[in-house]
């Protein structure tokens, strides 16, 4: 049989699809712009015949009509390896949202080892090449490992997505495939960036002086590490290199600026290296059968011990809040959660392991209450039951737009100090007496 022939006898109606989901499942939903809509939708409408589905997703990106059929989680339970603005809003309305715990670059090895058995996989893909492969557009993560996991692999078809070269781990063969459902073609996830604040920019001048020629720059979600990828489109920096997790508009402005040849890079060399990619539509074009790009599971991406290989790799991420121990929270509010660990950790200690790299945590020194109080975000401890996403072992540089403090090989004391200089200035007065109780403050200290 042809693989055309091949694909014609698989394909069914996303109604047909979803029936071989029955009580008790566990299913994934696909992760990003690769979560399921079509058969989202059709899954929804059995919501009244089931009982105790288990989804796995991973940044929620379109609205899951099965969310909206079960608000209060009654069929549907919604588990997130990393949770999105979206999934936010439902725990904020009552629906529950399970996180679960990860070192982002140990996630295929979890799906392929140690979760429940997936009895569907359910995700978007583009459509079927000549050779009978379908490409999991800018999504590689875990996708593969999911598809492995599964006694079920059912595909809804986008024609939007973009084709995303590996790498490996990027394609699914139709012989691997139990459905196929013709989607409704959605337009992708449109992420634009937002212009960097006064206070981002302040803190990504630190950063950017710290920065050399044939640099391999790793950015993390949030303002502050886009600011820094804006700067150095501008700046005069020479031969960088890309290895990341997550793709941003920032890496196509240093590209197009000449900043960004990856010529330098010890693995490699002449790709932008990376596990997804979310943004804007400028992006994905950008991307799309692109040989200069290579999408690798994350597995390898995030390797510390891979990543580690590049020279010079530099790795920049955001944080909710430092204590005066240099314990970096950047997933979570006490216990609320906001996002999830991700790849931060992975980075943070490929930054430091890598032959001259550097590995910055950033922040704003403070954010502005409702009542327009000041909440200073370099704390005396963490918040009670806030998640230490970075040991106190293992941040290497923190930086607030009041400067940087590098706490390799520094004493309690001389973090405590340090990272005092970089609270906001009414701030500090506090923080040295919390230091001062807590016996970490030298009298001796300078005074700031």
């Amino acid at each position: 049989m042809s693989y055309w022939g091949e694909y014609q006898s698989k394909l069914v109606s996303a109604a047909e699809a979803v029936r071989v989901i029955k009580s008790g499942d566990w299913i994934d939903y696909g992760s990003m712009n690769g979560q399921i809509v079509s058969l989202d939708q059709a899954l929804a409408e059995r919501k009244d015949e089931l009982e105790d589905i288990k989804v796995w997703n991973l940044l929620n990106s379109f609205p899951a009509k099965i969310l909206e059929a079960d608000p209060r989680g009654e069929t549907f339970t919604w588990n997130s390896w990393h949770l999105s603005g979206r999934d936010r809003n439902l725990i904020k309305n009552g629906r529950p949202v399970y996180y679960s715990s990860i070192r982002y670059s140990e996630l295929p090895r979890y799906v392929r080892e140690h979760i429940e058995p997936l009895a569907v996989a359910m995700l978007q893909v583009g459509p079927m090449d000549e050779h009978g492969y379908f490409n999991f557009g800018p999504q590689g993560s875990h996708t593969r490992a999911v598809c492995e996991r599964a006694g079920v692999v059912i595909l809804e078809i986008n024609m939007n997505m973009p084709r995303c070269l590996g790498g490996y781990e990027e394609a699914i063969h139709i012989s691997e495939v139990d459905y196929i459902v013709e989607g409704e073609n959605p337009s992708l996830v449109q992420i634009p960036g937002s212009p960097p604040s006064e206070v981002d920019e302040k803190a990504a001048r630190f950063i950017i002086e710290e920065m050399r020629d044939a640099c391999c720059i790793q950015l993390g979600i949030g303002g502050m590490p886009n600011a820094v990828g804006r700067m150095i489109a501008d700046s005069d920096l020479e031969n960088l290199g890309c290895h990341t997790e997550m793709l941003v508009d920032a890496y196509v402005d240093m590209y197009e600026a000449g900043r960004l040849t990856n010529l330098k890079k010890k693995i490699d060399p002449g790709k932008i290296v990376y596990t997804f990619a979310l943004g804007s539509q400028k992006l994905y074009n950008f991307i799309n059968n692109n040989p200069r790009c290579a999408m690798y599971p994350v597995n390898y991406t995030n390797s510390p011990g891979i990543a580690a290989l590049n020279d010079n790799l530099v790795s920049i991420n955001n944080a909710i809040e430092v204590d005066l121990y240099g314990q970096v929270c950047s997933e979570s509010a006490g216990t609320r959660i906001i996002s999830g660990t991700g790849g931060q950790l992975d980075f943070v200690l490929a930054g430091y392991e890598s032959r001259g790299g550097k590995s910055f945590v950033c922040l704003p020194s403070c954010n502005i209450g409702q009542a327009g109080n000041m909440i200073s975000r370099i704390v005396p401890v963490l918040t009670s039951g806030a998640i230490v996403t970075d040991p106190r072992s293992v941040a290497q540089f923190i930086v607030t737009e009041y400067g940087m403090l590098e706490m390799k090989g520094k004493s309690v004391w001389q973090r405590a100090e340090g990272l005092i200089s970089l609270a906001h200035p009414k701030a500090r007065d506090d923080l040295v007496k919390s230091a001062e109780e807590q016996g970490i403050w030298r009298k001796s200290n300078k005074t700031l």
